[in-house]
């Protein structure tokens, strides 16, 4: 497997299990539609420090997870020695063999190119194989997007060019996968509030680990000040009791190669 394109590919895998185990704990539910039968063979695609990808296996499938980060898949290996991980880019990745699904959870918000990434999966997929998959959907983190935008005015920056994220709407991404010869059989659109962990800590980390592209370049104190600002725009609608709230919204498509 070559080289998922995410822009930041230094992911720190000890904050991620640390403080952002939402992550993969959301995607038990995703799991539910992938329904993994024993003797397939299905690839994890994006799957950090594989909880997922374990889970998968335990179901008597031959499972591969994948994901962009080196950080990522060095930790994936410690915790399940016995699953095979290896390094790929979402856009351009092939198999020896193919598959009867291909699993995406959390990842394809960070692929611009979908593209490419729809043609990988629909390569790598035996006629009749199924694309499973979750990500941020269209208005996904709408309000902390926002507030970057708002704080970062100060300092004269757009947030255009730094933003690393692809939220797609329903009809868009299900043209998108019909245009390569999927059938889509299930497409949803949902709100999920998602509470992040440490208090009031909570956004400032949410930032630092899914949103560093927007502070790139800036000074420390600059960061720092960025951050500030956002968590005072957001306080009054996302910070309740304190906990932090990420507004996310969620796309969920079940696809089957024809």
């Amino acid at each position: 497997m070559n080289n998922l394109s995410i822009p930041n590919n230094d992911w720190d895998a000890a904050l991620y299990e640390d403080k952002h185990a939402f992550v993969w704990q959301y995607g038990d539910d995703l799991l539910k539609f992938l329904n993994p039968k024993p003797g397939e063979s299905i690839l994890d695609l994006g799957c950090g420090t594989g909880q997922l990808t374990e889970k998968i296996a335990q179901a008597g499938v031959q499972v591969i997870g994948v994901d962009h980060a080196p950080t990522m898949i060095e930790k994936a290996r410690e915790n399940y020695p016995h699953i095979h991980f290896d390094i790929a880019d979402a856009t351009n990745f092939q198999v020896d063999k193919r598959l009867d699904a291909v699993f995406s959870n959390a990842v394809l918000h960070w692929v611009k190119e979908a593209d490419s990434a729809i043609a990988s999966i629909h390569q790598s997929l035996k006629p009749g194989g199924r694309f499973v998959a979750e990500f941020g959907g269209k208005g996904n983190v709408q309000a902390i997007a926002t507030a970057l935008e708002t704080a970062l005015e100060a300092f004269n920056i757009s947030t255009q060019a730094r933003n690393p994220w692809y939220f797609p709407s329903i009809g868009e991404y299900a043209t998108l996968l019909e245009q390569q010869g999927f059938d889509v059989i299930h497409a949803m659109l949902f709100a999920r509030p998602t509470p992040l962990a440490e208090g009031e800590a909570g956004m400032a980390n949410w930032i630092q680990m899914f949103a560093s592209t927007f502070l790139a370049g800036l000074s420390s104190k600059q960061q720092i000040q960025v951050i500030r600002a956002v968590e005072e725009y957001l306080k009054p609608t996302l910070y309740q009791q304190g906990t932090w709230t990420a507004d996310y919204r969620r796309i969920r498509i079940v696809a089957i190669k024809l």
